[in-house]
């Protein structure tokens, strides 16, 4: 795909007929920019398709933006999938532009020596194979993604426009103000009352609605038969085709606290956020931690290819969480036991050290302890749920860890530092290290080889020699253990 302008005439003619099909596999990997609007959509968009020569392709948004087009309004491309992420050498600068969505979502400050230091090479070698991947500045990147999370939140929800500019990372509402009219030539504001309201959520009391994407196929029964099975009365709920779950959140020196909702509409490839207004604070980090918990930034054609020799559905994904101490913590309480087990141990751990929750929807009335809880919490206590004193050590071992600051759980963490300060933990083996780096650090390659599901799916013991036989998988591994899981409990 290249990363700017227009495409040698081959691609431009591929790239028109995922156009004309609105082929959704395509989603957040193409963007056509039309010359006789000046607009840009995603492939999606159903506005009637502009003539072929009246198109030119592009790679990525910030692409187009430099190039003088401005969004959609009709397709939203700030909706669109993002960057699939890679454990590779060649990934340095998909990773390098994960980390400045990840601070933009976060609201933190980008800095781009710091994000080099973090990838391990320096400020100069990340500009230069930044722009040779994607034909654009680290910096026009940071102002493309940040205005676009922006124009998402003027669009979905009815915060003020000092809190969207403040949310998408501008300190000053002038600044925001400029940075938007120069882009997108309007104001903040003229956005917000053209708007779409046919494709937007009434503004509501109880909660901020906003849409997220994914590229197709999506096993939706999968993901949601895999948090069905595994749902916490009083935390969780699975209806249908929506989850829901109480959250406490830090944001700054603040602990928020609320419900946050998915629902999943398939023939629109898209899920539908709605998060209490408690947390509006935090919004722009809650949903990137959404789009990680459910995978939506996946590349189910790449990953579907690489495991097309093991049964299972098109378009599996990892099922994350929130809470990465919560992951964590069912890890440990899921060791050497069912399903069923780990889910009853950690429904007694949340009665008794999980604190109640007014959230007006029934069922959902509580929160999943915190790290600093359970850290200081006594280890007889805990042994009386039923959980053996091997795992109590090392739940508390890993909550001291995380509470204390010395171990960070998220996906822009470290991997190799992450796994090897896991595995120092008392009681945290590779097999739960691994699991908690799928679930917890997004990571796509992670491969808890002496699971029993897969050493039981795939009918052996060996271990030595199912690690050889996942060499082919890689690097999606997790994505194997998925399907693999999957096989036990649909019998196919």
């Amino acid at each position: 795909m290249p990363a700017a302008s227009a495409s040698p005439a081959a691609s431009t003619d591929a790239h028109y007929a995922a156009l004309l099909a609105r082929d959704a596999r395509f989603d957040g990997r193409l963007y056509v920019g039309v010359t006789s609007t000046r607009v840009y959509c995603r492939p999606v968009c159903r506005v009637r398709t502009p003539l072929q020569r009246n198109c030119r392709f592009f790679s990525n948004a910030a692409s187009a933006e430099a190039a003088g087009f401005r969004p959609c309004l009709r397709c939203r491309p700030e909706l669109a999938p993002g960057l699939s992420l890679m454990d590779s050498p060649q990934a340095l600068a998909d990773e390098a532009a994960r980390l400045i969505d990840l601070a933009v979502s976060e609201g933190r400050d980008v800095y781009l020596p710091a994000v080099a230091e973090r990838l391990g090479v320096t400020d100069r070698h990340l500009r230069r194979v930044f722009q040779a991947r994607h034909g654009v500045t680290p910096m026009d990147w940071l102002t493309t993604h940040r205005l676009l999370l922006a124009k998402q939140l003027l669009t979905d929800t009815a915060l003020p426009i000092t809190q969207v500019a403040h949310a998408s990372g501008y300190a000053s509402l002038r600044r925001f103000n400029a940075a938007f009219a120069e882009r997108y030539r309007m104001s903040p504001s003229a956005l917000r009352s053209e708007r779409d309201d046919g494709d937007v959520a009434a503004p509501s009391a109880e909660a901020i609605t906003v849409r997220l994407a994914y590229r197709p196929p999506y096993d939706v029964a999968g993901v949601l038969r895999f948090f069905r099975d595994r749902a916490i009365p009083g935390i969780e709920q699975v209806e249908g085709l929506q989850v829901r779950r109480t959250l406490a959140w830090r944001h700054g020196e603040a602990e928020l606290q609320g419900v946050v909702s998915a629902r999943f509409v398939p023939e629109r490839h898209e899920v539908h956020a709605a998060v209490s207004p408690s947390l509006g604070p935090a919004l722009p980090a809650l949903l990137q931690r959404l789009r990680q918990a459910l995978d939506l930034d996946a590349d189910p054609q790449a990953i579907d290819s690489a495991l097309d020799e093991l049964p299972g559905p098109p378009g599996v994904r990892i099922s994350g969480g929130l809470d990465a101490f919560e992951i964590a913590a069912r890890v440990v309480l899921g060791q050497q036991v069912t399903v069923a087990a780990a889910r009853t141990l950690t429904r007694r751990l949340v009665d008794a050290y999980g604190r109640p929750l007014d959230t007006g929807v029934p069922g959902l009335e509580r929160l999943f302890p915190s790290a600093a809880k359970i850290a200081a919490a006594d280890p007889e206590t805990i042994g009386k749920l039923g959980i053996v004193r091997q795992r109590v050590k090392a739940l508390q071992a890993l909550a001291a860890a995380l509470a204390e600051g010395r171990l960070v759980l998220h996906r822009g963490a470290p991997l190799a530092a992450t796994m090897a300060a896991l595995r120092e933990l008392p009681g945290i083996g590779e097999w739960s290290a691994q699991l908690i780096a799928m679930r917890a650090l997004a990571w796509p390659d992670a491969f808890p080889a002496t699971d029993i599901g897969v050493l039981n799916a795939l009918g052996t013991r060996d271990v030595q020699a199912v690690l050889g036989r996942a060499e082919a998988w890689r690097p999606w591994r997790a994505y194997a253990v998925m399907r693999l899981w999957q096989t036990l409990e649909t019998g196919t």
